[in-house]
């Protein structure tokens, strides 16, 4: 199973994204799909997640700027980013879930500067 983002980049304060990772390699659709994200010298942390096709969660410093969204048919999410900031910028990792099985993509990285 594979997975791949796409669409990081360079953006300036307040600007826009919408990175997407798309699945390969399995049949079986993912449980649970999620965006994660790690800056320069942090740990890990979860950024939005969806448990089948409605249930989202994301974490308090992206609310109402982020939003997750995904297309089950395809194994593929989109994380559409808004009211970008410095402090967004990071490498963005998708995860997918099936069954007891994690799958990690390589990462985009998002840099935040003007």
């Amino acid at each position: 199973v594979q997975l791949v983002e796409s669409g990081g980049g360079l953006v300036q304060p307040g600007g826009s994204l919408r990175l997407s990772c798309a699945a390969s390699g399995t049949r079986f659709r993912f449980h649970s799909m999620s965006w994660h994200r790690q800056g320069p010298g942090e740990e890990r942390e979860l950024v939005a997640g969806m448990i089948g096709d409605s249930i989202r969660r994301y974490a308090d410093s992206v609310k109402g700027r982020f939003t997750i969204s995904r297309d089950s048919t395809k194994n593929t999410v989109y994380l559409q980013m808004n009211s970008l900031k410095p402090e967004d910028t990071a490498v963005y990792y998708c995860r997918g879930t099936i069954g007891t099985n994690d799958y990690w993509g390589q990462g985009t990285q998002v840099t935040v500067s003007s």
